[in-house]
């Protein structure tokens, strides 16, 4: 079983009378790859900045392997930090750029060579030696970074949404490289993003914020199959969000009809936030047994058909393989185990109808075909 490495301890961040951090505590478990995800503004790059000493809390503590860092400076932790622009030395080449650290260090040139040459193998970087970073790839430059930062040895390494400046063909395989890379090198990665994509794909662990507040802390697939509330519900993945009545234990009620779920643990009659993601709805023929709508638009993506229903003015969206063009009237099934049933929350109600995605698609077509037409005249 995994130890725990760092322990945030009731960190608070305030800047002027902006609390951007709120009582945060989490920790963080050795030679695992955590990541800390949500919107612009919710603390993440704060929380990070903490941990690597470039920031002081307005309260609370930092443990580090059960020790107190709050007050050490970054220099003196056994902590690094890529960050999302590389800060790579354009004047030095690719080797030197790698050594510095070491050079800093006045470790003899002998075990300089031989450790930047495990770490060139490690990022995959042997024969660019003598490349300056400038002729390099982005993808090339963010390893070179990794490279540089994990050249003196840390026991963290904090990573600053690193893939942000890369297109995402790019960005997709250096996900993969930056896993491969914190397994084979055995230590704790510390990952900051707003993309839920790469915070699923590349995680043991995920922690959701907004606002200065972690709302759930689990594996990918907890966070992604259990959702904590609406707000994590829509933010990791689409989701369809409904109001619904908890009746007893196995029973939610939404739409006027009775569904069976797998959900205990509520009040009779509780109201509750219902989650249903698109994947996990199938399209049947309509009957009256069945909860039908009709389709309002399809959009092809290659797998699989975007599918937004109206069901009762309430539109979903479905992701289906098989096509059901507009117009057409379809009943659906849904499996107990693909009901999640949610405590309500401050997000309650502020998801989850997709007619607000519809209305801007359509009021962007019309906006665009508006703009050809005055251009044609």
């Amino acid at each position: 079983m995994a130890s725990e490495l760092i322990r945030l301890q009731d960190l608070v961040m305030e800047f002027g009378k902006d609390r951007v951090l709120n009582s945060i505590n989490l920790s963080i478990e050795d030679k695992k790859f955590l990541t800390l995800l949500g919107p612009s503004g919710c603390g993440k790059t704060t929380t990070l900045r903490i941990i690597a000493g470039f920031q002081k809390p307005t309260s609370g503590e930092v443990y580090f392997d059960g020790q107190p860092i709050t007050n050490l400076p970054p220099y003196k932790r056994q902590i690094n930090t890529v960050f999302q622009n590389y800060a790579l030395f354009p004047h030095l080449d690719v080797y030197d750029n790698i050594a510095f650290g070491l050079r800093i260090s006045k470790l003899p040139e002998k075990e300089i060579d031989r450790r930047v040459g495990e770490m060139l193998s490690s990022v995959s970087l042997r024969g660019f030696e003598n490349r300056k970073v400038s002729s390099l790839s982005g993808g090339q430059q963010q390893r070179v970074a990794i490279a540089r930062a994990l050249i003196n040895r840390p026991k963290v390494l904090l990573l600053d949404e690193p893939l942000g400046a890369l297109d995402l063909r790019l960005r997709k395989d250096m996900q993969n490289e930056l896993k491969q890379i914190q397994q084979e090198v055995g230590i704790t990665f510390v990952y900051v993003t707003h993309d839920q994509e790469e915070a699923l794909s590349m995680s043991d662990t995920v922690v959701v914020m907004d606002s200065g507040k972690i709302l759930q802390i689990g594996t990918p697939e907890d966070i992604y199959n259990e959702p904590a509330n609406a707000f994590v519900a829509d933010f990791i993945g689409e989701s369809n969000i409904l109001d619904g009545i908890m009746l007893e234990d196995y029973k939610v009620r939404f739409f006027d009809r009775d569904f069976e779920c797998v959900d205990t643990g509520f009040e009779p009659n509780e109201p509750v936030d219902v989650v249903i993601r698109p994947e996990d709805i199938d399209i049947v023929p309509a009957d009256p047994s069945k909860l039908c709508g009709t389709v309002t638009n399809v959009t092809f993506k290659g797998v699989h058909y975007d599918t937004i229903v109206d069901f009762k003015g309430f539109k979903w969206l479905i992701q289906t393989t098989e096509f059901h063009p507009e117009g057409s009237y379809i009943g659906i099934e849904i499996d107990p185990n693909e009901i999640h049933v949610m405590k309500r929350s401050e997000y309650s109600g502020m998801f989850g109808d997709y007619s607000s995605y519809s209305e801007e698609y359509y009021d962007i077509t019309n906006m665009e075909e508006e703009a050809e037409e005055g251009a044609a005249e």
